[in-house]
């Protein structure tokens, strides 16, 4: 354990995902009292890079926020794939929640309806199922949308980020049957009175809100029942998430913590990686570490990717 954060010499990793195409990226950073993953997604904005990074130097600094309780219930994660995929994942993932994309471009309607159907078949009807649209739906096409959707899984639990904005979710939610959830727009929203007639439920994430503490305090403020999400992460940037569900004073929801699956490998030892069991994934008091050999067999060779992480580093520093 070093007793700085040293982010010019912090590994930059690579991993398969299990979809065989694309991989997952991102930069390990040991602090003092463990380990954080820094991992923006591509395109990810410069303002808020700063909250990624210091979602992923809080494990190692400051600390997570005391546990509330000692396991959370999990939704396995349902990227935009075939109906033959989609039943895997859920059938071997033990969870009897699911959370499913949706609205994806290079997908249909007709697609998403497929998928779901297949979820609904592998949980069974005492299963639950949300969809993330990722904020991808005008708000014509999310009531379409989300009619259809709902009907596939024999009723939604909630519906994730129909549309972009708080304004196009109020015109949205009075015309749909299940609840609405408000994920990307949520920051923005706090102390607009408007945000009670958009959502019923808040979606944290400890990326793009800055960490466990700070994610606990926008809960606290939004006033709604509140579930928590991560990205394609590994264990180590997974477990920012748990410490945020762990501390949530009251957790209705389970939550989308479950996307080391979507992972060909992880960088954990096997009994530290955070793969849900039985639905549920256990409330540790700091991030596994990875193993040597791990970092070495993934880490990023390619000079130009490690500079383009670096770049990354440095803009979110200089927020």
């Amino acid at each position: 354990m070093q007793t700085l954060t040293d982010l010019d010499t912090a590994p930059v990793f690579a991993i398969p995902m299990r979809d065989g195409v694309t991989v997952h990226e991102g930069i390990l950073i040991e602090g003092p009292q463990g380990w954080g993953e820094f991992s923006p997604p591509p395109g990810c904005a410069d303002h808020l890079l700063v909250r990624w990074l210091t979602a992923a130097t809080e494990a190692g600094t400051v600390g997570w926020p005391d546990a509330r309780r000692g396991r959370v219930p999990v939704a396995v994660t349902v990227s935009a794939t075939d109906p033959q995929r989609a039943h895997e994942l859920v059938t071997r993932s033990g969870c009897r929640t699911a959370t499913v994309e949706v609205g994806d471009p290079a997908h249909t309607l007709d697609d998403d309806v497929a998928r779901v159907q297949a979820v609904h078949d592998a949980l069974g009807f005492d299963g639950s199922i949300r969809c993330d649209a990722k904020g991808r739906w005008s708000t014509d096409a999310a009531v379409t949308a989300i009619a259809a959707l709902d009907r596939a899984a024999a009723g939604l639990e909630f519906v994730q980020q129909p549309c972009r904005t708080t304004a196009e979710l109020a015109q949205v939610r009075p015309k749909v049957r299940p609840p609405v959830a408000v994920h990307e727009s949520l920051e923005s929203s706090l102390g607009d009175p408007g945000l009670a007639d958009a959502a019923d439920i808040a979606v944290l994430h400890c990326g793009t809100l800055g960490g466990a503490r700070r994610a606990l305090r926008i809960a606290e403020a939004c006033g709604l029942p509140c579930t928590v999400t991560s990205g394609v992460e590994t264990s180590i940037g997974v477990a920012v998430g748990v410490a945020l569900a762990g501390a949530l004073p009251e957790l209705p929801f389970a939550c989308s913590l479950g996307s080391t699956s979507l992972l060909d490998s992880d960088l954990v030892a096997a009994s530290r990686i955070l793969a849900p069991v039985d639905g549920f994934l256990p409330v540790a008091p700091m991030s596994p570490a990875p193993v040597p050999e791990l970092l070495t067999r993934y880490a990023v060779t390619d000079p130009d990717r490690i500079r383009w992480w670096r770049s990354q580093l440095k803009s979110a520093i200089a927020q």
